[in-house]
Parts: structure tokens; sequence; C-alpha cells
């Protein structure tokens, strides 16, 4: 298929956008607009795959560019986003701006096209903290912060068009991703950036809170088999380890992973507001396991030990360790 990729130029699209050009389908990165001309990760790309790729320099909030850089794709896997919960905070108009609003655009240009193929990515944050576990996709949605609230908007802006135009629309909903290239932000490139640059007193926010952690080669595998999936239109389905550990047990084993002995200091400016936190993530893959024919291959605690080391041994590579700024917050 020839695919339109938003959100090519971050953390997961990029690796996605890789896998896509890998499997052989014609990939279209819409990476957003700056006058540098970067194109975010895919700029670490090998060359065969930036060569592969056609690129579209543009902005989700603008439908005109939108229209333009989906014409003549069979497909759409939609990433682009704002995704920082404690920038969303700060700066809430911008996540609607794009997150709705954005997500609009796509749906209404694939809607006019014809596109027969709409994967709109959601996030596990839209289901707060969890009444239940595993978490399954008919667990209630809650907005805890900005960025849930807009993704949660954006998800029934999907499903809507799906079931008032029949457009051809399923929901991914990965869980806690984590990899190489990941940005600072998350919690695991912030432990193992300052283990690398030689920190042993570690500034972190909340420890108890759980997460289920999935390795972003185990996402990218759950957004290509949604594309051959016609079981999943209309679904949203969650991809994620099925695996539940607390953020403080996951420091530990990162440095257990990096043979470091560490202190853990409280940072203040990282705390979310206390109703705004999301105590506890576990998934419910059940639903990808039966439509997709998908499990991820880095569930478990060991699965996960493998992916710590896998992603401890690109950010420990010097040039990518310097591209971040290990104990500095960021937003």
């Amino acid at each position: 298929m020839k695919i339109l990729v938003t959100g090519a130029d971050g953390f997961i699209g990029s690796h996605l956008s890789e896998a896509l050009v890998r499997a052989g389908h014609e990939v279209r990165a819409f990476v957003f607009y700056n006058s540098f001309g970067h194109r975010g990760w895919l700029d670490e790309a090998p060359p065969d795959i930036q060569n592969a790729i056609d690129f579209f320099a543009g902005d989700v909030r603008d439908p005109n560019g939108v229209r333009t850089a989906l014409t003549g794709c069979d497909a759409v896997l939609h990433l682009a986003a704002l995704i920082g919960i404690p920038f969303s905070y700060h700066s809430p108009d911008a996540y609607v701006d794009t997150n709705i609003r954005g997500t609009l655009n796509v749906l209404q240009a694939a809607r006019d096209l014809g596109t027969t193929r709409v994967i709109h990515t959601s996030t596990s944050e839209v289901y707060g903290t969890a009444q239940y576990v595993p978490i399954d996709e008919k667990h209630p949605l809650q907005g805890q912060s900005p960025y849930a609230a807009t993704k949660i908007g954006a998800d029934q802006l999907a499903l809507s068009f799906h079931r008032s135009f029949d457009l051809p629309v399923t929901i991914a909903r990965p869980f806690n991703t984590f990899g190489p290239r990941q940005s600072a932000r998350a919690v695991i490139p912030t432990v193992i950036t300052q283990i690398a640059a030689g920190q042993r007193r570690l500034k972190l926010g909340a420890l108890h809170p759980t997460r289920d952690f999935n390795y972003v080669e185990d996402t990218v595998a759950g957004f290509i088999a949604l594309l051959d999936s016609d079981r999943a239109l209309g679904e949203e389905v969650n991809l994620g380890s099925n695996y539940e550990i607390s953020i403080g047990d996951t420091v530990r084993l990162i440095a257990e992973v990096m043979n470091a002995e560490v202190e853990i200091t409280t940072d203040a400016q990282r705390l979310r507001p206390e109703k705004s936190e999301v105590e506890r993530l576990w998934a419910d893959n059940a639903k990808a396991r039966e439509l997709l024919d998908w499990q991820p291959r880095y569930g478990s605690r060991e699965g996960l030990r493998q992916a710590l080391a896998k992603t401890v041994e690109w950010f420990t590579d010097p040039a990518h360790l310097a591209r971040y700024r290990p104990g500095q917050y960021a937003i």
C-alpha cells in the first residue's frame, strides 16, 4: 500500500515509517514543517530508508496541507499529536488545536478522498487510573489531564466518522511505549540518561504509580497488524504487554541492567497534581491477540529486562546521549 504516516518524525512514527518501508510499502512521511528542513528522527534513518520515503513537510492543524499529503494514499496512520502531559497543563489550547482539530482534518480528508484504512492513535492515558485491572477496551474513559481529555475527544471523533460515514477507522491504543529515540520527558529515558551521564542521585517524580511498558518494536508490529485487519474496523484495540510494574521497580530494574547503584530524590516539579496522576495502568491485550494475532515479544518481567537492555545500549552510545540533557526536567 501507499501509506501516509503523520507524526513520522517522532519517536514511534519514525520506527513505524522505517518498518513499513522494510515491509515493502510506499511511505509518505508527514513531518512537522520547520525552516531548517529537519525531519526529526528520520534524519537518523539509514540512507536507503530516507531515499525510499516521500517526505511531506506540513502541519496537521492545516486542513489543506493534510488533504494534499493524503491524496493518492491508500491508508493513513495518524500519530501526529502533542503528547507531553506537563505541557498540557501549560498550554491546553495547543492540545485542542493539534490533537482534536488535527485529527478532524485527517478524518475529513480521508472521507473525501475515499481512503481505505485510517488508523488513529490513542493512548492508555484516556483510561485514567484503573477502576479494574487488567484494563480492557470497555473500561470507562477519564480525562485526568488536558492531554488525556483531548485524546478522548479525538478518539470519539474518529469513531463518530466510522459510525456516521462508514469511514474505515480503527483506534490503536498503545500503553506506555518506550525504546530508542524516546524523549526524556518520559521516565525510562530520564533514568537511563542520568545514569549514563554518571549521576547516581536521580531526580524523579512519583515512584508508586504502575505502568504497562510496551517496547517500541511491539507497538510498531501492532500498528502494522491493524493495517491488515478488517475485523478491527470500528474497534478500539489495546497494544500493551499485559505486565504491570511500578515506576520505582522499573528504576531499580534499569539500574540493575546498567550495573549502577542509585539513590532516588524527589523533584517536586516532576510530580503531577494529585487528582491528575494516573495511579495504575495494566493492559488487557486479549482483543489484539484475537483480532490481530498479535502479542508482544517483550511481555513479562524478563521481556521488559531484554527491551530495557536494548534501550540502554542505544542511549549509552555517545552520539545519542549527546542529544539529551541528563538531569534537566523536560516539560
